[in-house]
């Protein structure tokens, strides 16, 4: 309950600043429109714009939010995960580089795992996106390096940046719902990968030090299939 509460309490913190900027620009586009002129039409069209915008961050944060809670339908099967892993890189690669970032990979031999492509996928992508946007903050060229490894019992994918790293009073709680760093941000990015890597029944950690970089580890089991899944909440 008191999970619930946070995961609430944090929706309505969200949910808060666009509807405030859209009562005052509703306040503003009724003064417009009350006068004549074409400058009164063009702030009107301004206002028309911010309320698009705030109305677009609210469904976003509405979306997010209902992914979150709703849990995940996981449809494990088979998966060889370098061959996942080169997909999204591929994928995201011609980004990358616009963004003058390197992608590196490497692979090491794995068996199948059981997991859910899709959902997997998702969680990669957010993983290289944030070390992306970690680089470009850093207004620099990087790399970033997406790695496979073989454990007793497990396999790995680890996502390392050479971004800025992340300072010791914020790591704890990157996985926190509704915390960001990122302007913009809805705060439930990586404690939705978190859950995902969860309900695979493996478990994500990170490892970050100011100035050198940070690096993501995704861990799953080996011997499972959709009979182990735990159940949503």
């Amino acid at each position: 309950m008191a999970y619930l509460g946070t995961l609430a309490g944090g929706l309505a913190h969200e949910i808060r600043n666009p509807l405030s900027t859209m009562k005052v620009n509703l306040q503003l586009l009724r003064d417009d429109l009350d006068r004549d002129g074409d400058d009164a039409r063009d702030r009107g069209r301004r206002r028309v714009d911010t309320l698009e915008k705030a109305v677009r961050r609210l469904e976003e944060i509405v979306d997010d939010f209902l992914k979150f809670a709703r849990g995940f339908d996981l449809e494990l099967a088979p998966t060889d995960l370098n061959e996942l892993v080169q997909e999204v890189v591929v994928f995201v690669e011609p980004e990358a580089q616009r963004h003058r970032i390197r992608l590196r990979t490497a692979f090491a031999e794995l068996p199948p795992v059981a997991a859910d492509r899709k959902y997997l996928q998702q969680v990669l992508l957010n993983l290289i996106l944030n070390a992306r946007q970690a680089i470009e903050a850093t207004g620099e060229d990087g790399e970033v390096f997406v790695t496979t490894h073989a454990r007793e019992g497990a396999v790995e994918i680890h996502v390392t940046d050479t971004g800025p790293g992340i300072p010791d009073d914020v790591r704890p709680r990157i996985f926190d719902v509704y915390f960001s760093t990122k302007k913009g941000g809805t705060g439930l990015g990586l404690p939705t990968c978190r859950r995902i890597v969860e309900e695979h029944g493996g478990r994500i950690t990170v490892e970050s030090e100011v100035g050198k970089g940070t690096s993501f580890v995704i861990r799953l089991p080996l011997g499972r299939d959709k009979s182990d899944r735990p159940a949503s909440d």
